[in-house]
């Protein structure tokens, strides 16, 4: 679907730290993108589209797009939160681990 609508296909390889790789061209859209784009003004005599459609229709894809980008932020916060209780948890186990094996 993605090729249909863009012409190309989405990134698939992954970097080292396991985020996909994206080109230069291919930096995430920001909701400030999206409310600023103008489109240019059809010709006098041509049929075009309604200029308060297309900006009803920007606005939500903004909305939309910034209530994407808190979601994925607050998933990386809890993810973040996750590893930081786990890493604790495996450092007390290993010392539990380790007072055990001093102690047989």
């Amino acid at each position: 679907m993605v090729e249909r609508l863009f012409g190309r296909r989405p990134a698939r390889h992954r970097r080292a730290d396991g985020v996909p790789y994206r080109s230069r061209r291919c930096l995430p859209l920001h909701p400030t993108q999206v409310r600023d784009r103008r489109f240019r003004r059809t010709r006098l005599g041509r049929r075009g589209l309604d200029p308060g459609d297309v900006r009803r229709f920007l606005d939500r894809v903004a909305l939309e797009l910034a209530d994407a980008q808190q979601a994925a932020e607050r998933a990386r916060q809890e993810t973040a939160h996750i590893k930081d209780a786990l890493r604790r948890w495996q450092s007390e186990q290993t010392r539990i681990r380790d007072r055990y094996a001093l102690h047989r």
